[in-house]
């Protein structure tokens, strides 16, 4: 098939791309001109993906394509950006996909967005709405946390600082899944007709993880003693209401503001499938073989740290 793809840069994004590489179809990525991005077997186009002309005319070219696949999101999650990039820019493509042709759309939402009270979530939540109702075949992959999404407390338990988790640290789980993995499920979208017109919530190989779960395991690794530091919701409700009373006054803080929420709801809801009165580790489907301690163990090895890409806000 010939793909056109936005959000190739990601650590998601280019998961996908290269599983779609694998699968031999054709392959356009759609880029900002300062992207680094470059992956052998795969067409670059650079152009502005919130301007309609330039989706037109500098990236589909008015050519054919059989699909999009997208794994672009926004960089901060805030009000501005979420509907600029989570809502208009997929619009703009969506647009200029069925001018050209495209019968098939797959989307990388998140599984967060079963519970929204965040613009990104309802950003997202709109455009899958505008994608149902369009009339191409879509797949709505929402995956639940990402390994780089649970690692970036790797580098504070090298330096002997304690592992930080909200409330008593099992407020929260999630299946973690691996970019590889996710990536082979979005490309696998493109021919598995049970995928097709679905919304597809996905995680990796369970079972479902608490932090104090990711923290055990961690010191483990690390061969060190587990310390823990508990961080009371209360304190992000206090953080969150004065960033918002002053950002009447001082816009930059109100923007922190939106960033602390963000982090509080990861911090008090799961990443699971919601069934309408709790998160269900059971109903979350499973795919994969990589595992997030698998994935700790590589890190500590090689004396790295999490590449967490532009969106390591989440």
């Amino acid at each position: 098939m010939r793909v056109f793809v936005i959000g190739a840069s990601g650590t998601a994004g280019r998961a996908t791309t290269q599983a779609l590489v694998n699968a031999g179809h054709d392959v356009v990525c759609f880029l900002r001109a300062s992207s680094t991005f470059d992956l052998q077997g795969t067409t670059r186009r650079n152009g502005n993906v919130t301007d309609a002309n330039s989706v037109k005319n500098d990236g589909f070219c008015g050519e054919k394509f059989d699909a999009v696949v997208s794994c672009l999101a926004s960089r901060s999650g805030s009000s501005k950006d979420a509907w600029q990039i989570d809502h208009q820019a997929h619009v703009l493509v969506l647009n200029a996909a069925q001018d050209a042709g495209v019968r098939q759309f797959v989307l990388m939402s998140a599984i967060c967005v079963q519970k929204p009270n965040l613009a990104f979530q309802h950003a997202k939540l709109a455009f899958e709405a505008t994608l149902i109702k369009s009339g191409l075949t879509y797949s709505i992959v929402r995956p639940t946390a990402l390994f780089k999404s649970l690692s970036g407390q790797l580098d504070r338990l090298r330096a002997g600082k304690p592992f930080l988790v909200f409330g008593n640290g099992t407020l929260t789980a999630c299946k973690p899944i691996s970019d590889a993995d996710l990536g082979q499920f979005m490309a696998g979208c493109l021919t598995d007709p049970t995928r097709h017109n679905q919304v597809l919530p996905i995680g990796g190989p369970g079972p479902a993880i608490t932090p104090l779960d990711q923290a055990a395991v961690l010191f483990d690794l690390l061969g060190k003693p587990v310390r823990i530091k508990h961080v009371p919701i209360a304190m992000m409700d206090f953080i969150i209401a004065s960033l918002s009373i002053i950002g009447r006054v001082f816009p930059p803080l109100a923007a922190k503001a939106d960033l602390a929420r963000i982090g509080r709801y990861y911090a008090t809801e799961s990443m699971l499938v919601w069934d309408g009165e709790n998160y269900n580790a059971d109903a979350t489907p499973e795919t994969g073989q990589d595992t997030l301690f698998e994935y700790y163990q590589t890190l500590i090895d090689r004396g790295a740290s999490a590449e967490r890409g532009e969106h390591s806000v989440f």
